[in-house]
């Protein structure tokens, strides 16, 4: 049976009795928005914007200015900042080496999820975070299973509580629209990397061709 990853999430929450220090992998501004609205009451959250897989360096610096404009404008209960990280996409090509040919949502995504989950929890565990997570899950596209396989994986590894979830529940993929469309934030429709750009515009010249057939 599969696992309620939301439930057991507030679960974790709701025991608290103090506030946590969390180190929060965002991949975007948009993705960023329900997810910061829902654990920013109950943690000191720090983000690691650590995003290889972003091909093109100008939409990498695009999305980055996009999120500390976002958590600028946006006040919460506890403070939100971001950490220091590096971009190099060799870091990603390297470790996909082999899988270049395989569709979205294949075993290029799980290793690409590896590789960014793993930095952050090794930055949580020499920072002293006591948590870390991802805000990959609110998107109906991000494989929410594997993403916590590996989150709990590498909480075995670095000794870092992972937070479990699933943000895309309780409409959350749908209220994260509504937030970038309230703060009027740059959306981008595929994930960053090349082959999922090359991908998407496929999808979008086929779905062209066939409006124009139907004519």
């Amino acid at each position: 049976m599969k696992k309620n990853y939301q439930l057991l999430m507030d679960e974790e929450i709701n025991k608290l009795d103090y506030t946590p220090k969390l180190l929060l992998h965002v991949c975007c501004a948009p993705c960023s928005s329900y997810v910061l609205k829902t654990l920013a009451n109950h943690f000191s959250i720090s983000i690691c914007y650590y995003n290889p897989n972003i091909t093109d360096r100008d939409e990498y610096n695009k999305r980055l200015e996009e999120l500390k404009r976002f958590i600028n404008d946006v006040k919460y209960k506890n403070d939100v900042k971001i950490i220091d990280t590096e971009y190099n996409n060799l870091d990603f090509f390297n470790y996909i080496k082999g899988l270049e040919s395989e569709l979205e949502g294949g075993k290029r995504c799980y290793k690409c999820y590896y590789l960014r989950l793993n930095y952050t929890a090794k930055k949580a565990k020499e920072l002293g975070f006591d948590y870390f997570t991802t805000s990959l899950s609110i998107s109906p596209y991000k494989n929410a299973e594997w993403l916590n396989e590996i989150g709990i994986d590498l909480e075995n590894v670095y000794g870092v509580k992972y937070l479990v979830a699933d943000f895309k529940k309780k409409n959350g993929y749908k209220e994260s629209i509504e937030l970038s469309k309230k703060y009027n934030l740059y959306r981008q429709d595929y994930c960053g990397c090349i082959y999922s750009k090359i991908e998407r515009r496929k999808h979008d010249k086929e779905f062209k061709n066939k409006k124009q057939e139907n004519k």
